[in-house]
C-alpha cells in the first residue's frame, strides 16, 4: 500500500511538474518577441509602429505562423501551430493591422475573428462613377473596373427599380469604411442602401415614387450638385431648372456639358467652355437637347437631394456667378437682366 501511495505521490508530483513547465512554455511562446519585427513575406511595418498582414485565401496555420515568426511577431510557429489545433479555429483571408507588441493569442484571435483593417475612403459630394472607382482603386478597395461593372449590373439596377443603365447618381457620396479587397458588388450596395435611407429621410413620399418620377428628381439634383457652390442657393437652382421644363426651355446647365467632356469624351475638366463645347452633339448636352439629359450626371448629396425635392417657387429663369470667391449667383426672371446681370460682372472683374 505504501509502495502505491509513493508511486502515485511522485505520479501526482511529476504531473505538476508537467503543468508547471507547460504553462511556463505557453506564458514564455505567448510573450511578444524581444527582438526588433522586420518585414516578411505578406508583412509590412507601418510608420505608427504597427504591421500590415495579407492573409491570403487558403492560407493554412502553418504558413501563417511561419511567416509572423519570419518577421518578428510572434516567438514560435510551432505554438502558433498548437494554438491553432487546439482552438480549432482557422485564420480569415484579408488585410490585417496588427498592434506591435502584442501577444501570440491576440494576434490569433484577430486573425481567426476577421477583425480586418478598415480604410476610411471619402466619396465627395458632386463626384461621378467613373472618379468614385479611381477613388476606391487608389485606397485598395476594389478594382476601378470592378466597381463599375457593379455599378452598372442589371440585377442590381432591377433591385432598386433604376430606370437607367448605371448607378450613376445613386449612390450616396459619404465617408465610409470598407477592408482592403472588399467585393465591388458590396461597395456598390452599401453606398446605395446609404443613398436611399438618406433619401427616404428628406422626403418620405419618395418611397412610393414611379421611378421614373424619383430619376427625374435625381437627374436635378444631380445638375444642382455641379451648379451650386452656396447651400442656401441651391433649392433656388433647382427652381429655375424645373421653371425651364415647364415652358419647354432649354436647361442650359454647363455641368452637363462638362460632363460630355470628361466622362463621355474622356477629355481632361475644361477651366472654360468655349461655344464648340456647348455646341457638342450628345443627348447629355442641354444646351442643344431639350428636356433632362439622358440620366444623372453626378452624386447629389443631401443638400441638391433636399434641393430638387423641395425646389424654391419663383419666376426666375436665370441665374449667374456674381462673386467666384464666394460662390453667389444673380437670379433673373428675364434674358435682358440676365445679360445685363453678366456685364457688370465682367465691369467688376475688370
Amino acid at each position: 500500500m505504501r509502495r502505491i501511495l509513493g508511486v502515485m505521490g511522485a505520479l501526482a508530483g511529476f504531473c505538476v511538474v508537467a503543468a508547471l513547465v507547460v504553462l511556463g512554455a505557453m506564458i514564455y511562446f505567448n510573450r511578444p518577441p524581444s527582438l526588433e519585427p522586420k518585414e516578411a513575406e505578406g508583412i509590412s511595418l507601418n510608420e505608427d509602429g504597427s504591421a500590415l498582414m495579407e492573409v491570403r485565401k487558403g492560407e493554412s496555420a502553418q504558413s501563417v505562423g511561419r511567416r509572423l515568426e519570419q518577421a518578428g511577431l510572434i516567438r514560435s510557429r510551432y505554438f502558433w501551430f498548437a494554438l491553432s489545433r487546439f482552438s480549432r479555429e482557422f485564420v480569415k483571408s484579408g488585410t490585417y493591422r496588427l498592434e506591435i507588441p502584442q501577444s501570440q493569442m491576440a494576434i490569433h484571435q484577430t486573425l481567426v475573428t476577421g477583425r480586418q483593417m478598415l480604410i476610411r475612403v471619402t466619396i465627395p459630394e458632386g463626384v461621378t462613377l467613373k472618379k468614385a472607382a479611381a477613388i476606391f482603386e487608389d485606397a485598395g478597395i476594389c478594382a476601378g473596373d470592378d466597381f463599375l461593372r457593379a455599378a452598372s449590373d442589371k440585377e442590381t439596377l432591377a433591385l432598386y427599380n433604376i430606370p437607367g443603365s448605371t448607378m450613376e447618381g445613386y449612390l450616396f457620396p459619404d465617408t465610409y469604411l470598407f477592408p482592403v479587397g472588399f467585393p465591388a458588388e458590396r461597395v456598390v450596395s452599401v453606398m446605395a442602401d446609404n443613398f436611399f435611407e438618406r433619401l427616404f429621410k428628406i422626403d418620405p413620399d419618395a418611397l412610393t415614387m414611379r421611378p421614373d418620377e424619383l430619376n427625374r428628381k435625381i437627374i436635378i439634383a444631380s445638375i444642382v450638385e455641379r451648379e451650386y457652390r452656396v447651400e442656401e442657393e441651391a433649392p433656388l437652382m433647382a427652381g429655375v431648372f424645373y421653371n425651364r421644363l415647364g415652358i419647354g426651355m432649354a436647361l442650359q446647365s454647363c455641368a452637363t456639358v462638362e460632363y460630355v467632356i470628361t466622362e463621355i469624351q474622356g477629355r481632361p475638366h475644361p477651366d472654360i467652355l468655349y461655344t464648340r463645347d456647348i455646341e457638342i452633339r450628345d443627348p447629355y448636352n442641354t444646351y442643344i437637347r431639350p428636356g433632362l439629359p439622358p440620366g444623372p450626371i453626378s452624386a447629389p448629396g443631401a443638400a441638391a437631394l433636399n434641393a430638387a425635392f423641395f425646389p424654391v417657387s419663383s419666376n426666375y429663369l436665370y441665374f449667374r456667378l456674381t462673386d467666384p470667391d464666394l460662390g453667389t449667383h444673380y437670379f433673373s426672371r428675364t434674358l435682358d437682366d440676365h445679360i445685363k446681370a453678366g456685364l457688370l460682372y465682367v465691369k467688376r472683374r475688370s
